[in-house]
C-alpha cells in the first residue's frame, strides 16, 4: 500500500483505535485521513497549521485528533468534520509531540473546588485519554498537562512539568503517558528519559 499526497516530507502518522484510518501529518502543514481498507485513498485534509505538522494523536474514542507544531500550538480536531475545535498557543516555542493515553488524569482537576490540584511544569508535546487532558512537550524544556473538557477554565494549562533539555538543534522530542496516566515521560537531548508522577 502506498499513501501519497503530501507535499511536503511526512513527520508522523498513526493508525485511529479502531485501526480502520490511518492521519498523516507532514511539513506541507496538512493532516491527511487515508482508508486502511479497499482503495486507501485519502478522504479528508484537515487545514489550519502555519507550519509543519510533527507530531499527532488520537484520542481513544477516535473521535478526535489531537496535532504539535512548531507554530508553538497544539490543535484538537473533530475528525467527522475535519474541522478544529481548539488551538492551544500558550506555547512560548515549538510544540514537537503528543499521544493519546488509555485514561484521563482525574487527579490533576479537582471539579469540586473548581482548582487546579497540581501543577507540572512542562511544556507542549500533547497527549489524550479520554478527550479530557493532552500532554504537550515543546522546546521551552516544558512538558505541560492540558485541560480539554468543553468548560475548563481560559487558562487550560494545569500542570507545568520541567526538568529535561532540549538543544539548539532542537530535536523532534517526545513524550508519553503511562498506561494508566499515573505518569508521563518525556525524551532530552541530555539522553535520559525523564519520568515525572502526575498523582503528586
Amino acid at each position: 500500500m502506498l499513501l501519497a499526497g503530501h507535499q511536503s516530507a511526512i513527520y508522523t502518522l498513526k493508525f485511529n483505535p479502531a485501526g480502520t484510518v490511518i492521519a498523516s501529518g507532514s511539513h506541507d502543514r496538512e493532516i491527511f485521513r487515508w482508508n486502511v481498507h479497499g482503495d486507501c485513498k485519502n478522504f479528508m485534509v484537515l487545514k489550519g497549521h502555519k507550519n509543519a505538522v510533527l507530531d499527532l494523536g488520537w484520542t481513544t474514542d477516535g473521535l478526535r485528533i489531537i496535532s504539535a507544531s512548531p507554530d508553538k500550538t497544539v490543535r484538537a480536531w473533530n475528525v467527522e468534520t475535519g474541522k478544529q475545535i481548539k488551538k492551544m498557543a500558550e506555547h512560548s516555542s515549538f510544540a514537537n509531540s503528543c499521544c493519546p493515553s488509555c485514561r484521563g488524569l482525574p487527579l490533576v482537576w479537582d471539579l469540586r473546588k473548581g482548582e487546579v490540584t497540581m501543577t507540572l511544569q512542562g511544556h507542549q508535546d500533547m497527549i489524550t485519554g479520554d478527550g479530557s487532558y493532552v500532554l504537550t512537550n515543546g522546546m521551552d524544556c516544558k512538558l505541560c498537562i492540558w485541560d480539554m473538557r468543553p468548560y475548563a477554565p481560559q487558562n487550560r494549562c494545569v500542570k507545568v512539568l520541567e526538568g529535561h533539555q532540549h538543544n539548539y538543534e532542537k530535536y523532534l522530542l517526545k513524550c508519553s503517558w503511562s498506561p494508566d496516566g499515573s505518569k508521563v515521560t518525556a525524551d532530552s537531548s541530555d539522553r535520559m528519559v525523564y519520568k515525572w508522577d502526575t498523582t503528586s
